[in-house]
């Protein structure tokens, strides 16, 4: 990197940032820590991508074109979001599953850019309502506190970092703009039609990728990625990858939004033959993605669904059945170890896990910082593919490699945070509750044979959505109450002291 001093000074500035704004009760902390991660995205950005690189972005008339729509973009949405800040969940999500191709010289990469323009747009909102006094609701604690010292030590670890590039971009890109995602969702009004929107963007979305796969399989072509449709040219099957690069990540898009139509179908918030046609079309656009990690996450949540929510003779007959699926499942991994390896069987993970695990043992108190974890791996393990290829498909693997059992606690804590809060919402709204704990649930499986957990915008989303709809239905006014009893006390018009009708009662009558 060419201002690598420059970046770790602006992790430094702009993880306290990120912290001192989840953290803010007052306005003047709000706006503090809205500044300061301001500051540290904007210095951050100009640590990773070389000046040269930077000029391109007005040099060319394409590249100042596109620059001069997205700031106009950006205000738009601002002042529409200023005025409408009801209206920021429901546009976060419907922006944050795409991702598009960006190239500035020599820097090229697959962003969130709708996400990125709507999040800026909210920013600003968010931003202009503080100065005008209106800051909404502050998280509470059991999210604010450990998610705030995440973040703090992600950026913190840039000091320490094995590749300062890699950290950079994680910072840059997901968890400090994801911070200012959680603040802008929590700060917001809740409103009745919140669940029903939020639920119908997802399964929209959803729709519309299951389509798109659905057209690949058809025509056999029209992927995104180049790797997947070199890989379909030697094996039997065709894999898809619908709008995304990667097949995995698609299915993880499709699997929430069928956790999400289980409840709903559960709790009859949706017919049921309605409902198994909607699971259907997306089940069959997952199913040609071939993704372990996805087919995996949708049964976990599949079974858990339908034992809290189905009846004592389900619930014996989903314990016997899963409990003979998972030992299936690892005979069968067993069987076939024996001829190939375990490697194989497991599409690599198993090697992934192994060269992890070294980098954690020989670091283990603070790992060897974000990013860092493929380079290490690499280096420790004497690997001989690229840092790229050894990245952990494991989230707390990679967590405890990059930031050690400090950052294993913090991870543990926001879990444990956004778990209790799930449980409170789902005393107070069912179907919200249980919904989001589904959706929860389908990402943690997920990621436990799939990286990306702390780069899905959704995980944030589900953990603050917990936060902001606990507090808002806790904060709703209860039925009417009748005012107290006036009080007959002080001076009367006349002068004379006025008396409470309890001493009016123990008064003596005057006499004729």
């Amino acid at each position: 990197m060419p201002h690598g001093d420059l970046a770790q000074l602006s992790a430094v500035i702009g993880g306290l940032g990120a912290a001192a704004m989840l953290l803010s009760r007052t306005r003047a902390q709000l706006l503090a820590g809205l500044a300061v991660t301001a500051v540290g995205e904007a210095t951050l950005a100009a640590a990773l991508v070389p000046g040269a690189d930077l000029k391109l972005l007005v040099a060319p008339a394409g590249h100042a074109a596109a620059l001069v729509v997205g700031v106009l973009l950006v205000g738009a949405g601002a002042v529409g979001l200023a005025r409408y800040p009801a209206i920021v969940p429901v546009a976060l999500l419907a922006a944050a599953p795409f991702r598009i191709s960006v190239s500035i010289g020599a820097q090229k990469a697959y962003l969130l850019v709708p996400l990125y323009i709507v999040l800026a747009a909210a920013f600003l909102a968010l931003l202009f309502r503080a100065l005008r006094g209106d800051v909404g609701r502050p998280l509470p604690p059991l999210l604010a506190v450990p998610a705030a010292a995440f973040v703090a030590l992600a950026g913190l670890s840039l000091l320490w970092t094995r590749d300062l590039r890699q950290g950079t971009i994680e910072l840059l890109f997901f968890l400090f703009p994801f911070s200012v995602l959680v603040v802008a969702v929590a700060r917001s009004p809740f409103r009745s039609w919140h669940p029903r929107a939020l639920a119908t963007t997802l399964v929209a979305l959803a729709g519309v990728f299951s389509a798109v796969a659905l057209f690949q399989r058809l025509t056999h072509g029209h992927l995104l990625a180049g790797d997947v449709a070199r890989a379909n040219a030697y094996t039997t099957y065709f894999r898809v990858t619908s709008l995304f690069k990667d097949p995995s990540i698609f299915g993880r898009h499709v699997v929430i939004a069928i956790a999400v139509l289980l409840v709903a179908v559960w709790l009859g918030r949706i017919g049921f033959w309605a409902g198994a046609a909607l699971i259907s079309f997306l089940w069959a656009g997952l199913l040609f993605s071939y993704s372990q990690s996805s087919f995996v996450a949708l049964f976990a949540v599949g079974v858990a669904v339908s034992y809290l929510l189905g009846g004592p003779k389900l619930r014996r007959v989903l314990l016997v059945g899963g409990v003979s699926f998972v030992l299936a499942g690892a005979v069968f991994v067993a069987a076939t170890a024996v001829n190939d390896s375990a490697r194989q069987a497991t599409s690599g993970r198993t090697r992934l896990a192994r060269v992890t695990w070294v980098v954690f043992t020989n670091h283990p108190v603070v790992g060897v910082g974000i990013g860092g974890q493929p380079q290490a791996s690499k280096d420790e393990a004497k690997t001989q593919l690229s840092a790229k290829r050894d990245r952990s498909h494991t989230t707390p693997l990679t967590v405890a490699a990059e930031l050690g059992i400090v950052g294993l606690l913090a991870y543990a804590a926001l879990l444990a945070g956004a778990t209790r809060l799930l449980l409170l919402l789902t005393r107070l709204n069912r179907a919200l509750g249980l919904g989001a704990s589904a959706v929860f649930l389908a990402l943690f499986v997920h990621s436990l044979f799939y990286s990306g957990f702390f780069e899905d915008p959704i995980v944030w989303g589900v953990m603050v959505l917990a936060a902001w709809a606990w507090i808002a239905l806790t904060r709703e006014p209860g039925p009417p109450q009748a005012p107290p009893s006036p009080k007959f006390t002080g001076v009367s018009k006349d002068g004379g002291t006025r008396r409470t009708p309890s001493q009016l009662q123990h008064e003596t009558p005057l006499a004729d």
